[in-house]
């Protein structure tokens, strides 16, 4: 068994980890960064990049999912827990990835949507989470690029959709409506009209 901290995090200095800033105040957004490390090169400064401001109305209706399912695969793994609490809370890099492409797909969502965002999402093998956040990392991963590709897509999928504004969908002809809708002389006197 490894010693690791809150969700997973490792506990050696300078490794790839995901953390979560929850603020003191309520109704503060919280923020998910990546810690990328030192990538065993000390003499390199950390990168560290802003994923995700989430509002808190949102973050407290799927955080304690997140809480669950994290924590279930933890034990799984004879790990300790983790929990939610007022300041920095370190996950697993595939833990940090996967909870992103959640707080992702909930950041433009109602209330009410987030369950069925969070049911959908837990519906996804980590491996798809993870690829999920590859693709919306690579072009949308920042905290300022919520309104593009993947990570608008993200809330499209994992949606009921009944927010989402389509045109109307047109009907596509086929052959047989297409025949129908073309009369000539013959038909009438084929009917006997003439």
């Amino acid at each position: 068994m490894s010693i690791t901290k809150d969700f997973g995090a490792p506990t050696e200095f300078g490794m790839h980890h995901f953390y979560v800033e929850i603020p003191a105040t309520p109704r503060d957004a919280i923020r998910i960064f990546e810690d990328f490390g030192f990538d065993g090169d000390e003499a390199h400064r950390e990168t560290i990049e802003c994923r995700l401001v989430l509002a808190r109305e949102l973050w407290t209706k799927i955080r304690d999912d997140i809480r669950r399912d994290f924590n279930a695969r933890l034990k799984n793994k004879k790990q300790s827990t983790g929990s939610w609490k007022t300041g920095k809370v370190k996950l697993d890099r595939f833990l940090g990835k996967e909870l992103c492409v959640l707080g992702w797909a909930a950041e433009h969502a109602s209330p009410e949507e987030c369950l069925v965002i969070c049911q959908k999402w837990m519906a996804l093998r980590p491996e798809e989470r993870w690829w999920l956040y590859s693709k919306t990392a690579s072009e949308a991963g920042q905290d300022n690029q919520s309104l593009r590709g993947w990570r608008k897509a993200l809330y499209c999928a994992l949606s009921d959709g009944t927010n989402i504004r389509l045109g109307p969908k047109k009907e596509a002809k086929t052959k047989k409506k297409r025949q129908e809708q073309k009369v000539t002389l013959f038909d009438f006197i084929e009917k006997g009209d003439i």
